[in-house]
């Protein structure tokens, strides 16, 4: 299995995984929110984010304008997220914050979106 597949399905299932639970447990996003003043919780999640993100850059930097963008971008975006977040933790939660307040349902409903596309081209369920 190429990368771009193999980031695919983790991005897919990922995300729709991740969708679910706060679908269900929206109580979670108020916690994550809360754990992210506490300094220890800080700096493991934006280690995390850095690792997912050079991890995802590393095996997957692909810079085509189709589907392959997407995974290459949410790579990035982990990786500049968790630099931010170590390098300038308050400024980054609070505009995290601010994001999530104002455009929590979009945001959710994108990233199901963005899930079941790149599940969609892995497992070809409906035709393009």
């Amino acid at each position: 299995m190429d990368n771009s597949m193999f980031f695919a399905k983790f991005w897919g299932w990922y995300l729709i995984i991740f969708f679910v639970i706060l679908t269900f447990n929206p109580k979670r996003i108020k916690q994550i929110f809360n754990d992210l003043n506490d300094e220890k919780f800080l700096i493991i999640s934006s280690f995390l984010a850095i690792i997912v993100g050079l991890l995802n850059i590393i095996f997957h930097n692909i810079w085509e304008s189709n589907w392959k963008l997407i995974i290459t971008l949410i790579g990035w975006g982990s990786l500049i997220i968790g630099l931010f977040l170590f390098i300038f933790p308050k400024r980054t939660v609070a505009v995290l914050k601010y994001t999530n307040i104002k455009l929590v349902q979009v945001i959710y409903i994108l990233l199901f979106l963005i899930g079941l596309f790149l599940l969609n081209t892995v497992y070809g369920i409906v035709p393009v």
